[in-house]
Parts: structure tokens; C-alpha cells; sequence
């Protein structure tokens, strides 16, 4: 009840922040003095440290490629709400950035869909030939222009697996009837289904009381939940059958970006792909760092998995994005950058 009380006063809080800096700060839609500051609004949900620094380093890009005419002002840890209420703050212009899960979007636009495909891609390297491709990328960013949000960059939220309370995964035989957390798209409740377990939709921010009410039985996710989160206290158990690599993605009100100068525009994304490039750097030692502490404070157990089943459980998920219209076309490029190189 005090945690509940305590989230509702950082929302309050959070709130009014943004409604004094809304009235305090330039509007983009109203500066005509190219002297004049403007301030635009980050608001992000709770996120792993290397991601945090990522977004802090976008706004120290932008300020310093502006000359500190424009300024990024944050807005963390989910001070006005969960990744869908950012999203739609970010559409209605009342922030001008959110960073959010690839699968949150999809229901804002199907082509971030692809991204919720289990063993879509190889591994690590496959992953970043087609994020980094903008020939692949621009049109998914640009798929929501018309919602009044676009897509900047990307960040690498690594690899997805299970992680559970009572033993590990080893076959998708262990997940017969446990519920699993997934997040809040139709392509993973199918993948779960097609693995033999029983999905439960829900946010992020759900799912540590819900393991230890045993309403779930574990969940998916990358290694930072365990720590940040906090879930390694109840989860002991993560296998690594690395089933999605699902990409964050940073989108930005449309309006505040068409109402900025050719000059400023150039540096919002120039700056949001050197801060993805920043954020490849840390993001790895990050990983391991949080391993090590799930180990030591918690006790976690990570065990290797062979996915071979895993990806024949899944197949019908391949061959139903491989054989619609709205989708063919766009998996059969990435699973063809798999035999490309840099």
C-alpha cells in the first residue's frame, strides 16, 4: 500500500513538473527568436543503467550540437506512466520523446510486429546488420507519422529468455502449463502457446508481485530484471533459450520535430544515432556486471539451453508472417541480411 501511495505521488509529482515546464518553457510551435531556448520533454519508465545513460547521453548531444539552444529535460522512471501512457502522451504532444519497447508499438503500427517473431534473428550480429539498415528501418519509424509519432534510433535490449521461480527451462516440455509473463503482444501469447505454456499479458511493473502470489510462474525478459528489478529475489532460475532479440525504440512527437529548424532536426538525429552507438559500447559489460550480482546477492542460476526445439515449436509463427502479404516481404529481408556482412 505505502509503494502504491509513494508510485501515486512520483506520478503527481512527475506531473506537475511537466505542466510547469509545459507553461515555463519556449514552445517549439511559437519560437520565432533563433536565440531562444527550447526545451523538450524525455519521459521514460523504469529502465537498465545502460539504457538510462544512453537517453542522458542523446540530450547532452543535442545541447552540445545546438550550442545549448535546444535542452532535453527528463521526465524518469515512470513519473507520468507506464510504456503505453508514454506513448500516447508522445502522440498527443504533451512529451516530445519516449523511449519504449519494440512490441509496445505494435498495436500503434503492425510492422513493429516483426520484432516480437521468436529466433527472427541468428544472433547478435544478424540483429544489428538489419537495425542499422535504414533502408529496413525508416519505413517502421515513419509507420506511425500519421498517429502524430516517429521513430529516431534504437537501442539493444539483448537477447529475451525464461526466467522462473520454482526450476529452469530446459525443453519447451518444462513450460507445459506454467504461466508465463509476456509483454502485451499477440505474436508472444502465440509463441508461448505454441511452446506449451500459458501467457499472461501484463506490464513490466506487475510482474515481481505476481510471481510472489504465484498468479504467474515466471516470465521473459532480458538479465537486468533480475537486479534492477529486482525479480532475481523470487526467480532463481534463468535458462538461456534466447527466444527474441526485440529492440527498444525511441520515438518522437511529429509536430515538435517538423516545427524545429533543418539545423536542429539534423542534430536530434545525429544525436540519437550516436547515443545507439554509445549504447552498443556499454550495453555488453552492463549484461555481465548484472549476471555477476544476480549471482552473488541473489543466488540465480543460468543455464545454457539447447533452442533447437524451441525454434521447431515455433516454426507456424515463421511461416504465418512469411506468408502474409503485409509482412512477407519485410522478413524475407531480414532473414537474407543473415548471410551478409558489414
Amino acid at each position: 500500500m505505502k509503494k502504491n501511495r509513494l508510485k501515486k505521488l512520483g506520478f503527481a509529482l512527475g506531473l506537475s513538473s511537466l505542466l510547469f515546464l509545459t507553461a515555463c518553457s519556449t514552445k517549439v510551435a511559437e519560437s520565432t527568436n533563433l536565440d531562444e531556448k527550447i526545451i523538450l520533454r524525455y519521459a521514460y519508465a523504469s529502465n537498465s543503467q545502460p539504457i538510462i545513460d544512453s537517453m542522458n547521453e542523446f540530450g547532452r548531444l543535442v545541447s552540445e550540437k545546438t550550442k545549448g539552444q535546444v535542452e532535453i529535460a527528463y521526465f524518469p522512471d515512470g513519473q507520468l506512466g507506464g510504456e503505453r501512457e508514454l506513448i500516447e502522451l508522445t502522440q498527443s504532444g504533451a512529451v516530445d520523446f519516449t523511449k519504449v519497447s519494440g512490441s509496445a508499438l505494435e498495436s500503434f503500427s503492425k510492422k513493429y510486429s516483426i520484432f516480437s517473431v521468436p529466433y527472427l534473428f541468428d544472433n547478435e550480429a544478424h540483429f544489428y546488420r538489419v537495425m542499422d539498415d535504414q533502408t529496413v528501418m525508416e519505413p517502421i519509424y515513419q509507420s506511425t507519422k500519421d498517429l502524430g509519432f516517429v521513430g529516431l534510433t534504437y537501442y539493444d535490449s539483448g537477447q529475451r529468455s525464461f526466467y522462473m521461480v520454482d526450476k529452469p527451462i530446459t525443453t519447451p516440455a518444462d513450460l507445459k502449463g506454467k504461466k508465463i509473463r509476456v509483454m502485451q503482444s499477440e505474436t508472444a501469447i502465440k509463441m508461448v502457446e505454441l511452446l506449451g505454456g500459458s501467457p499472461i499479458p501484463m506490464g513490466s511493473d506487475e510482474v515481481y508481485t505476481s510471481m510472489q502470489s504465484n498468479l504467474i510462474n515466471g516470465s521473459e525478459n532480458n538479465e537486468f530484471v533480475l537486479v534492477t528489478a529486482g525479480h532475481g529475489a523470487i526467480a532463481k532460475y534463468y535458462s538461456y533459450d534466447e527466444h527474441t532479440r526485440v529492440p527498444d525504440i525511441v520515438i518522437m512527437n511529429e509536430e515538435t520535430l517538423s516545427k524545429l529548424s533543418k539545423k536542429q532536426k539534423e542534430a536530434i538525429y545525429e544525436a540519437a544515432a550516436e547515443s545507439t552507438n554509445y549504447e552498443k559500447k556499454v550495453f555488453k559489460k552492463a549484461v555481465e556486471k548484472e549476471k555477476t550480482e544476480a549471482t552473488e546477492k541473489y543466488a540465480v542460476q543460468f543455464n545454457e539451453v539447447d533452442n533447437q526445439p524451441f525454434q521447431e515449436a515455433v516454426k507456424p509463427l515463421h511461416e504465418q508472417f512469411a506468408n502474409n502479404p503485409d509482412f512477407s516481404e519485410l522478413f524475407t529481408i531480414i532473414k537474407n541480411h543473415r548471410n551478409q556482412t558489414k
